[in-house]
């Protein structure tokens, strides 16, 4: 499996912006779902986020991207890398916040809440450096500064960084598959929910037939009675 490109979410604001790619060969590049980049392209996903070149960061070629262009089929590669980045060591335990910053983290956290409902609370504390409760008044509005909050990029603020937030992203975008599969699993087949509604008219009109014949069974069983009746009267009067 290819890798994503160092920062996906400000890649792909970029290729919305700048370029005439379809929606699914920018998820594809970007290992993001076609729903969240037409997110993007509609203003709803990744809003604050500022759009990463990927020609000048060196992991797309103009010629990739040309190639791109011309055919909505064709598969954006990255380019080769000629820097190795160093793999991020992260400390354990919630992230520490400076003081002056202290104040931003409610703004922050609503940003999150909005804009990645998929994170657990145990991902925003790492992001955020915050607690559970916090997450909790903030998510029910029942925090003490909630009617002024104003939702806020982590990143634009310091308080994370882009890598971190994708990283987080990307995490919690493997547990997607198995949520939906899970609810696929009790859909009924497609052979149950398309049948003909004539067969279930034709059942009602078969359920009334028995009641009928047996209506009609007592009507001549009473018109041979009737006849019974007005024969005695006259065999009597021939006595």
């Amino acid at each position: 499996m290819s890798q994503p490109p160092l920062m996906p979410k400000a890649t792909a604001v970029w290729l919305v912006e700048n370029t005439s790619l379809t929606f699914e060969q920018i998820a594809e590049f970007c290992k993001l779902h076609p729903l969240e980049v037409r997110g993007i392209a509609d203003g709803e996903v990744a809003a604050g986020i500022k759009g990463l070149d990927p020609i000048t960061s060196g992991q797309l070629t103009r010629e990739e991207l040309e190639r791109a262009a011309k055919n909505p089929s064709h598969h954006l590669k990255l380019a080769e890398r000629k820097v190795k980045v160093p793999e991020i060591k992260r400390a354990k335990g919630p992230r520490y916040t400076p003081v002056s910053k202290r104040q931003d983290r409610p703004n922050a956290i609503l940003w999150l809440l909005r804009n990645h409902p998929e994170l657990k609370d145990a991902q925003v504390i790492r992001l955020i450096g915050t607690t559970k409760s916090t997450i909790a008044q903030i998510r029910d509005r029942t925090h003490w500064n909630a009617q002024t909050l104003t939702p806020i990029d982590p990143v634009s603020l310091g308080l994370c960084s882009q890598i971190d937030l994708d990283f987080e992203v990307g995490r919690a975008a493997k547990d997607r598959p198995a949520v939906i599969a899970e609810i696929g699993s009790t859909l009924l087949p497609a052979e149950e929910t398309t049948a003909p509604a004539p067969a279930l008219n034709q059942t009602f009109a078969d359920m009334g037939k028995p009641k009928r014949q047996e209506e009609e069974a007592i009507d001549v069983d009473s018109v041979f009675s009737k006849l019974k009746q007005l024969k005695r009267p006259a065999e009597d009067d021939e006595d």
